[in-house]
């Protein structure tokens, strides 16, 4: 075969690089003024602007400062590890290589080789430019006995300086077991992990790519102000917490456990924005909300406080249909920033005006009805709460020692009134019952929370019956609060029955409205937040630390994590930090963090399965004839049903996929990184919980493919149905309001005549006003749009992530079964004896349908939690 070639030959190159981030404002006004300092620290900015005399210059620059040394994977050097071949540069720029994609450029280039090099596996890459670049990828062509290897690469690379002048190493697009590694690559391979994992020491900078652990210590800023001191979560009993990426920043001064703020927060440089453009977008979006928008209409707030009340249901409407005046001041601040042209509309003089929300493009009142108020427990954007009730009156498990007797005061009679002749007992042994219960969530911090200055707020529960058709019907709403003695002398409960006149009506609505602010903040900080976000993190962090990119398990699931330690550092920093969005628009204000981290002590890995949630929850229970081996309790429960058919084709991809590398259990128990990445998630990652019995062991094929299942879910499926209905629903406020600033008022009082006399000014008076709700819906409206450049479960931003056919082919199927998940998606919502797939409000439920456009489109799964 080496005949049909000389002895010395010349590799073909192509490579794909992008340049630097084109939304750094600063950057961009110093390229556009042409000083010196700004060409050289725009030149990949001024890339993008695809001009010839740019190109040109750029070309020039890096044909002399970019140097590429192949690998061999076959032929070794005096100390048996793969043989380095010569540096050789970039060449001239290739600007008509179709589908490139945006911002993207070509280069050619041409490698030495000879016969006695063998088969390139890995290619050296050093910088010598002041700037960094995106690598893409790097394709090599007309490899003797070999043809095309392609190098998959989505990486920052920085000047050699910046590495201890030592060169960047990039792997082919092959996939090994540790133990199957060709012997040339085993030291690239255990150096690359090492330096991912660095050294634990030392405040992390800009360039690095080290993955390491630590508490969430940065939440506070006390030395800012001593209301701003916030509890370190994790690393011990009273506050576990999943780890996040550790930064090493110095500690603040009243606090040595606390992280200082900082302005720009480190990550792993691969995993920071800046390479896409939409995504930019969404960061940049976030950032100039909390740092432009809220502080100028924070200023006519505080200037006039009548300003900050809706008056009508009309007038929150008008958010929407008319726009809300402000003063122009505010307009000439935040018009040169582009993000606020997308996410509301200005008539140029003093107007802001936010889309529609689904909820009320059909109907304007719906939203008010029990049929909605119940479907959006299984069809809205909080679908996974709800359970079966076993027992009446429900009971609590919060500790009695310390919260006294907490028991219902719900009765039989209180249920049976409209059940239709049904009795409790017939509707308990039927499976007709249902719960959302946020009392034991709540109780234990309504004292606290109430003190807050404008918080009053009750821990609820809600009763629902299963009727003949299928839906869900509301029959009582338990309201209570702790004991004003004392926290540990137990609860002081009301119960609201359902009424459609009169004042009785209005407290019914009033009650409704106390359960969406439980439910909306258990929901942004628990199903969202805490099991999705916080709970992936450690999966990310273990996975780039102990499994080599050459390694299936890592190949399989480094599509999900994309972008998901980048948006929770913005969280920290913008949202969930002290004094930060949630904080100021959502109930449990500075408790917000402390009580997801009560919710964590009792989160289980395992149950992040859609079949256990659901079987947990009591809505499922096994039976080998029903469809993917459960019987729904309530058969039309949109979020269940969609989502099983999404659960099985995920699982059944994942089991196909590791089949191809692990025929045996005995081979799971002998992949040295496997276990150790493994073992890292449980004891570092999750360590707060390391001792839990639930944890897998992963000693056998079966563990593998349920924890790969689960983490593919929790960031694709699971992430989508929580996060991208947030504005849909929540961005009409009167739905899903999120403070709760009164009690329900007494007779007699002169909030009890207001609530007779004006059941609307009574319910605006008692939920989120406007300046909150403003908050609110900006952030959620943000946060509830895909980007251009999604990448939607089933699809791979680069076709050549692997070479084994038998994975490209599983990879295919999984695809065409999403494919044919969403037709069926379409078919049920198209039914309409299935009459909780749209509701009162008319909006069918498409959150689990897998593809989407640009957008707000109220659909969508993309593969990872990007936003």
């Amino acid at each position: 075969m080496l005949g049909l070639f000389d002895k010395s030959h010349k590799i073909k190159g192509t490579v794909v690089l992008m340049p630097k981030n084109v939304l750094d404002v600063n950057e961009l006004n110093s390229v556009r003024s042409g000083g010196v300092g700004g060409v050289v620290s725009g030149l990949f900015g001024a890339v993008a602007d695809v001009t010839g005399q740019v190109v040109d210059t750029a070309t020039a620059i890096l044909s002399r400062n970019v140097s590429f040394k192949l690998i061999s994977a076959t032929s070794t050097d005096a100390k048996g590890n793969g043989k380095v071949g010569k540096e050789t540069y970039l060449e001239k720029h290739l600007p008509t290589l179709p589908t490139l994609g945006d911002r993207r450029d070509a280069y050619g280039i041409h490698f030495e080789w000879d016969a006695n090099f063998g088969i390139p596996g890995a290619i050296y890459i050093r910088n010598y430019t002041y700037d960094e670049f995106f690598l893409v990828s790097v394709t090599l062509e007309d490899i003797p006995n070999q043809g095309t290897i392609h190098f998959v690469c989505n990486s920052w690379v920085y000047n050699f300086k910046d590495y201890d002048k030592k060169d960047r190493i990039f792997f082919a697009n092959k996939t090994y077991l540790p133990s199957a590694t060709p012997g040339p690559l085993v030291k690239y391979r255990e150096e690359e992990l090492e330096i991912l994992r660095g050294n634990g020491t030392g405040e992390r900078k800009e360039h690095e790519r080290i993955y390491d652990y630590d508490v969430y210590n940065d939440l506070g800023n006390p030395d800012k102000d001593v209301k701003l001191a916030r509890p370190v979560l994790g690393g011990s009993s009273t506050y576990p917490y999943p780890r996040r990426v550790r930064t090493g920043r110095k500690a603040t001064k009243k606090d040595p456990k606390s992280e200082r703020p900082a302005s720009e927060l480190y990550m792993p440089r691969d995993e920071k924005f800046g390479h896409l453009k939409s995504s930019d977008f969404l960061t940049y979006g976030i950032k100039s909300l909390s740092q432009t928008l809220l502080p100028s209409l924070e200023n006519i707030f505080d200037s006039d406080l009548t300003w900050n009340e809706f008056d009508s249901f009309e007038e929150v409407r008008d958010l929407y249909e008319g726009g809300i005046k402000v003063p122009t001041d505010v307009l000439s601040d935040i018009s040169p920033i582009p993000v606020f042209k997308e996410i509301f509309r200005s008539d140029g003089e003093s107007v802001l005006q936010f889309p529609p929300p689904h909820v009320v493009q059909v109907s304007k009142s719906a939203w008010m009805t029990d049929d909605e108020f119940a479907r959006e427990m299984i069809a809205g954007v909080n679908p996974n709460v709800i359970r079966l009730l076993k027992e009446v009156p429900p009971q609590s498990k919060l500790d009695p020692t310390l919260y006294g007797d907490q028991s219902s005061t719900i009765s039989k009679e209180h249920l049976e009134i409209n059940m239709g002749g049904v009795t409790v007992e017939e509707a308990l042994n039927g499976q007709r019952l249902f719960i959302l219960d946020y009392h034991d969530a709540f109780m234990p911090y309504l004292t606290r929370i109430n003190a807050l200055p404008t918080a009053k707020a009750y821990a609820t529960r809600t009763i629902l019956f299963l009727k003949d058709d299928g839906t869900l019907k509301p029959l009582a709403i338990e309201l209570s609060k702790p004991h004003p003695s004392g926290d540990n002398l137990g609860a002081e409960s009301k119960v609201v029955l359902p009424a459609d006149q009169g004042v009785e009506s209005t407290i019914w609505l009033l009650a409704k409205a106390h359960v969406i602010v439980n439910d909306s903040g258990y929901h942004q900080l628990m199903s969202h937040w805490l099991n999705t976000h916080a709970v992936t993190e450690p999966f990310i962090i273990a996975t780039n630390r102990r499994l080599s990119v050459l390694h299936p398990i890592y190949k399989l699931l480094y599509p999900h994590y994309r972008d998901t330690i980048n948006i929770n550092g913005l969280a920290r920093n913008a949202l969930i930090n002290a004094g930060g969005i949630i904080e100021e628009s959502f109930l449990p204000g500075r408790y917000s963090l402390e009580m997801s981290s009560a919710v964590y002590k009792n989160w289980v890995f395992t149950d992040q399965a859609l079949p256990a949630d659901l079987i947990k929850r009591g809505l499922a229970v096994e039976d080998p004839s029903a469809p993917h081996g459960l019987r729904l309790v309530i058969e039309d429960y949109p979020y269940a049903v969609d989502g099983l058919e999404i659960w099985d084709a995920i699982k059944t991809w994942v089991h196909e996929y590791v089949s191809v590398y692990y025929p045996t259990n005995a081979a799971i128990q002998q992949d040295t990184e496997l276990q150790a990445w493994w073992k890292e998630v449980v004891e570092k990652g999750h360590g707060d919980l390391k001792d839990k019995p639930w944890w897998p062991k992963l000693q056998t094929v079966e563990d593998l493919i349920q924890s790969c299942s689960i983490i593919i879910w929790t960031a694709s499926a699971l992430h989508a149905a929580v996060n991208f209905g947030q504005y849909p629903y929540g961005g009409y406020i009167v739905n899903r309001p999120t403070l709760a600033r009164r009690f329900i008022p007494e007779e007699g009082t002169k909030e009890y005549d207001e609530m007779v006399k004006d059941p609307q000014k009574a319910y605006l008076r008692t939920i989120t006003p406007k300046f909150e709700t403003l908050i609110d819906i900006s952030v959620i409206e943000i946060l509830s749009r895909h980007a251009s450049d999604e990448v939607y479960l089933g699809q791979r931003d680069n076709p050549n992530w692997t070479t084994d056919s038998k994975a490209l082919e599983a990879f295919k199927k999984f695809g065409n079964k999403l494919a044919e998940i969403e037709g069926k998606i379409t078919q049920r919502n198209n039914d309409p004896s299935l009459k909780s797939r749209h509701g009162p409000v008319q909006l069918p439920y498409t959150l689990l349908h897998r593809s989407s456009e640009e957008g707000m489109s109220f659909k969508g799964i993309p593969n990872s939690i990007s936003i």
